[in-house]
């Protein structure tokens, strides 16, 4: 049966043992809990508290309704072939206009919800909807399938090196929809129906929001799970790593190059096996015999050091027996709690490792009061997080056992907690400015200041087409700060005349995005173990016809610079990133949806990289409503249009909106 609440303001609806609950979550949202016998309030998501609204629900016994600004939900009970069944739709509240509907999988048995039980309370859980033929669907985190419009495909909701799952989505429909449940599971947008699984867990949860536009729904979004806080203004400079600078002075060597050379660098790294072992979460003093002295002449040459802290402990570590004595380590289902191999300084083969539960508060302050003590405390103001989906090998996440919960029921929520532990502890310091570069990430991730990259991906064409998708997908998802590896990860031939081209165009498309970083473990290549380092990965490492288009790239970042700070404000204070699609701005204009290879970067630059080795033009497509300039050459086009714009070696397209002033071309 279905009856309001006693605020007047949300719908509980009972059938045998299903309780489903609508709630207002924030303007013009509604947020839906499905359980057994019960709602639950203690099982982990996304979403921040919500907000008083205006919200108002009504029901007859039957059908009932809540509405909240521009977004209503309507409930029937309807007699079906095994008796009565409770269904969802979402429509307009000033039009009636269909957004979203809840669907049965068959006449008979089930219904739009199903769960199945398996032990204790939990169980696989299913959320259907209808298919919409002209749906198109952006969003949902960062994937290697080289597609912006995910319509037709099925995503697994795990957390991989490269494949990060946001399940946070814009439907071209005018809603978004986040999926509140950190479970291991899947998504399929399919024909026939949108499906959403949770492979073991208690209880569904989603959210919907609408709005007049992308830009308002991922205002809502951004409301929902957590504004990212204001990028510090040296975060939007470049930053130099590879595979890895194995001493103090090897560092010291190449920021001090870039400033002999008068090139910008903002931020250099300390990359992994820099520690004694992993889990101390300290500088190895053989390699690294004065930390504080690094960062103080860093400081004196305008740079940042960022040092790569692991989730990883080794059972060499000095911390690892405190850890697992007091239960802060990631537990396991069955055997010993290890579940990773790695080759740790001082013993010559793989030995199995663990890591610290981020979702336990006390685990948090532990590793957070170790950082503090021998990186923070030494002068170091930027980390990266790698590794921390958790790495796991071999990939079971079923048989991990966390604080939050079973691993099947909490797992993608670990690089999120991961980054809490960093901002908290910043925070708790006074200190404002969190940068966090982090290989994973979960919805709301973005409210602990989580920068993401793409993970390490290949240095190839079709790898560089792919993240040009990968990141406008994340930033629909809601975070605004990512980057990649400039070049890619995997390989590259520094004297390769081949690759020095890709990395040239790289840089070019890398001027706008978010974050601006060069990595990347170039050819030659050791294994695996402490010793690695990798070829030469400096700008100057490619020769020196690509050293003068590298160095165009520096210089036009930082005359861009004062404009991505205040694009950057923007996705501080109204959820809106940076970096984004072209429908975000133009949602009235069909063919703004269906161009997935430019992008634009706050509201008056409109970019197109090439991603096509020999090229010298590319074909460019102008929104229409405005009239676009070409940054370089000057020439006007109307909106509505594709032109074929010229990209010789030392340029991409770039266009101007209605006469901006921006200073794209060289000094």
């Amino acid at each position: 049966m279905i009856a309001t609440t006693e605020d007047g303001r949300s719908l509980e609806v009972t059938v045998r043992h299903e309780v489903l609950r609508v709630e207002p979550w924030g303007a013009n949202s509604l947020r839906v809990r499905a359980g057994r016998h019960r709602i639950l309030d203690d099982v982990p998501g996304a979403l921040l508290p919500a907000k008083p609204s205006a919200a108002t629900a009504e029901a007859d016994g039957r059908t009932g309704r809540v509405v909240n600004g521009a977004l209503t939900a309507v409930v029937e009970i309807a007699d079906t072939d095994t008796g009565i069944d409770a269904q969802l739709k979402f429509v307009r509240t000033d039009t009636g206009e269909e957004l979203l509907s809840e669907q049965r999988a068959h006449f008979w048995w089930p219904g739009a919800r199903l769960f199945m039980p398996s032990r204790n309370g939990y169980g696989r859980l299913e959320q259907r909807f209808t298919a919409y033929d002209d749906e198109r669907i952006y969003g949902l985190g960062q994937h290697t399938h080289g597609r912006l419009d995910q319509k037709g495909l099925v995503l697994d909701l795990v957390q991989r090196n490269a494949e990060v799952s946001v399940p946070f989505l814009l439907s071209s429909r005018g809603y978004g929809f986040l999926w509140n449940n950190p479970a291991v599971g899947r998504a399929e947008f399919a024909a026939n129906g949108t499906r959403w699984v949770a492979d073991d867990a208690r209880q569904l949860d989603y959210w919907v929001t609408t709005g007049d536009g992308p830009r308002e729904i991922l205002g809502h979004y951004a409301d929902a799970t957590g504004h990212a806080p204001m990028l510090p203004e040296w975060a939007a400079g470049f930053w130099q790593s590879k595979l890895r600078y194995r001493t103090q002075e090897e560092l010291l060597s190449v920021a001090r190059e870039y400033h002999s050379r008068g090139l910008p660098l903002s931020v250099i790294v300390t990359d992994f096996f820099h520690w004694t072992h992993l889990g101390d979460w300290k500088f190895d003093p053989a390699e690294w015999p004065d930390p504080a002295g690094l960062v103080r002449e860093l400081g004196e040459l305008g740079v940042k050091l960022m040092v790569s802290v692991w989730p990883s402990v080794s059972p060499l570590s000095e911390n690892y027996r405190e850890l697992h004595e007091q239960g802060l380590l990631v537990a396991a289902e069955n055997g010993v709690p290890f579940h990773a191999p790695w080759k740790d300084k001082g013993f010559g083969v793989e030995m199995p490792v663990a890591f610290y539960d981020a979702t336990n508060p006390a685990a948090r302050r532990f590793v957070w009061g170790k950082v503090k003590e021998n990186y923070y405390d030494l002068g170091v103001r930027a980390w990266w997080l790698d590794g921390d989906e958790p790495e796991i090998q071999p990939g079971h996440p079923h048989n991990l056992g966390f604080h939050a919960g079973p691993g099947a029921e909490v797992f993608n929520l670990y690089p999120q907690a991961n980054a809490q532990t960093f901002h908290d502890g910043i925070r708790a310091e006074g200190d404002d400015e969190v940068v966090l570069l982090s290989r994973s990430a979960w919805a709301g991730s973005q409210r602990f200041g989580a920068a993401l990259w793409s993970g390490d991906v290949g240095a190839t064409w079709e790898s560089l087409r792919a993240q040009v998708r990968a990141g406008l997908n994340v930033a629909v998802a809601g975070i605004p700060w990512w980057t990649t590896d400039i070049g890619g990860f995997h390989g590259g031939d520094p004297d390769s005349p081949e690759y020095r081209e890709l990395m040239v165009r790289w840089f070019q498309y890398g001027v706008f995005c978010p974050l601006f970083r060069l990595h990347g473990f170039r050819d030659p290549r050791p294994g695996f173990g402490p010793e690695m380092t990798g070829g030469p990965n400096e700008v100057w490492s490619y020769g020196p016809e690509a050293l003068e288009a590298i160095t165009e790239s520096l210089r036009l970042r930082e005359r861009l610079r004062p404009y991505l700070m205040a694009q950057m404000r923007v996705a501080h204070e109204q959820g809106v990133p940076p970096m984004r699609p072209l429908f975000v701005d133009f949602p009235g204009d069909a063919a703004a949806w269906d161009v997935s290879d430019e992008f634009l970067l706050g509201p008056d630059l409109l970019v197109a990289p090439v991603l096509e080795p020999g090229v010298t033009s590319r074909r460019v497509y102008l929104p229409s409503g405005p009239v676009w300039t070409d940054a370089v050459t000057g020439a006007r086009h109307e909106g509505g249009t594709t032109v074929e714009a010229a990209a010789p070696a030392e340029r991409i397209p770039v266009f101007l909106r209605d006469g901006a002033q921006l200073p794209i071309r060289p000094e």
